[in-house]
């Protein structure tokens, strides 16, 4: 059977009407799986009995399956996704209230990356997800809203699992279903894409003038540093990846976040933030401060509230734009990879 999720709203649409079939019953269908959080076809009741047949014989509706889920106090739940093809991914809901409850989606199983201190590339990279898989990682999440519709998913962001911009294939199609009217109706500017800062990626998102918002996790200010942190910058530098984000500004008028994570003794010295007033002053940008979430087996710590506080105010005694990400779910391995990993026995 095809998983319907790697059906387009198109192509879905194009289905029906190759069968013989009303076109509108595309639209109702995607009503009841991204907005009426059906859990199969048989739950469609205003669709024909021999339609929802045909359908559950043609159409696979969930590929991943849940085999770990995790509550925090602070109201993050994670997930961890088990593929059909028995890999497994994670994902993360974020609530901040009711009206505001954020899906944090991976794109690859495992990462390429070698970003020192993050857990999912400790394996290194499998395979990419398809678009289907990316979409059901959104609606698994909504699903943990209920049923009832008081709660749902508000914002996408794409910073769990792997590189975005290396599968760009299938996050954009993904994108679309969750931003589309007959989908999760979620506004383009209300998804985040995080990347390490790939310029190819980065160039191929303003020529397309995608409108969702795009976060580089800088993580230094020079590429000595950088080169040690995020290996994959020896490819490029960050004077190339400036230079993309700037050209992403140009042409798509959103402005950038360059994410930061502060690992104590590695990058938040007085100097380091120094050398980041310098590189981004003048640039419409957000610099958006994350204290590390430390990960088991990993020597990386979390630099105390006042180390922090200093980091803070020479950014914006600097002119730059700051905000701090506080972290949730530490209770619940809410960092990339970490509960992928603990879940070999």
């Amino acid at each position: 059977m095809v998983p319907i999720f790697e059906q387009t709203s198109a192509g879905l649409r194009d289905w029906f009407v190759q069968s013989g079939l009303a076109a509108y019953r595309a639209g109702q269908v995607r009503k009841w799986l991204f907005q009426k959080r059906a859990a199969g076809f048989d739950e469609m009741t205003d669709l024909p009995v021999r339609l929802r047949e045909r359908l559950a014989a043609e159409f696979q509706v969930w590929t991943t399956q849940v085999i770990n889920h995790r509550e925090s106090a602070d109201g993050s739940e994670k997930l961890l996704l088990e593929l059909g093809d028995d890999q497994r991914i994670e994902c993360v809901l974020l609530r901040d209230d009711k009206e505001h409850c954020t899906a944090c989606i991976s794109t690859q199983v495992g990462c390429a990356m070698g970003c020192a201190f993050c857990a999912t590339g400790i394996d290194g990279f499998v395979r990419n997800l398809t678009t289907g898989e990316i979409i059901e990682q959104m609606l698994q999440l909504q699903r943990l809203l209920g049923t009832a519709g008081s709660e749902r998913v508000s914002h996408v962001v794409v910073m769990g699992m792997g590189e975005p911009l290396l599968n760009l294939d299938s996050l954009l199609p993904a994108l679309a279903s969750a931003a589309d009217r007959d989908g999760l109706g979620i506004g383009a500017r209300r998804i985040t894409i995080s990347t390490v800062g790939l310029p190819e990626g980065i160039r191929r998102l303003a020529r397309e003038n995608c409108q969702y918002h795009l976060a580089v996790s800088l993580h230094a200010a020079n590429d000595s540093l950088r080169n040690e942190i995020v290996p994959a910058n020896r490819g490029f530098g960050i004077a190339t990846i400036l230079a993309a984000a700037d050209d992403y500004f140009e042409q798509t008028g959103r402005r950038v976040t360059f994410e930061y994570v502060l690992i104590s003794g590695v990058n938040d010295r007085p100097e380091h933030a120094g050398e980041l007033v310098k590189l981004l002053r003048g640039r419409p940008a957000l610099v958006n401060l994350i204290p590390y979430n430390p990960v088991p087996g990993l020597p990386y710590r979390t630099p105390s509230s006042s180390v922090t506080a200093r980091f803070v105010e020479t950014l914006t005694q600097g002119g730059l734009n700051v905000n701090i990400r506080h972290r949730k779910g530490d209770r619940i391995a809410a960092a990339c990879g970490q509960l992928r990993r603990g879940s070999r026995g």
